[in-house]
């Protein structure tokens, strides 16, 4: 399965985006998604992932509350909704999918391209 993040780009801090992560070559209800961010001169750390029914989701700590992740299969894509950004989230964004159901799992087997996300103060 091939996955293209996009909605990337550049706005202020306490604005809002949207990013999408869409599947082609596979149907993306056989996976759990997830989105990873890696910002300039650090390792990519975790931020969300939902399961594949859209029913049971975790966002890690720093993101909480601020971050929602979402899914259509009917659309093949899944969402990050970032609201409140700070400089802080400047960062490429991953969208990754992981074959397997468990909530927690992190045998992510596939990855798209990713997309800049830059928070101006």
């Amino acid at each position: 399965v091939q996955l293209q993040a996009s909605g990337g780009g550049s706005v202020q801090a306490g604005e809002s985006m949207r990013l999408s992560c869409a599947a082609s070559g596979g149907t993306l209800r056989r996976y759990s998604m997830g989105w990873f961010r890696q910002a300039p001169g650090k390792e990519r750390e975790f931020v969300a992932r939902i399961n594949r029914s859209g029913l049971n989701w975790h966002i890690t700590d720093s993101v909480r509350g601020r971050f929602t992740i979402s899914r259509d299969n009917a659309k093949n894509t899944v969402y990050l909704q970032m609201n409140s950004l700070t400089p802080e989230d400047t960062a490429t964004y991953y969208c990754a999918a992981d074959p397997t159901d468990f909530l927690y799992s992190t045998a992510y087997e596939y990855w798209g391209q990713g997309t800049l996300v830059t928070v101006s103060s």
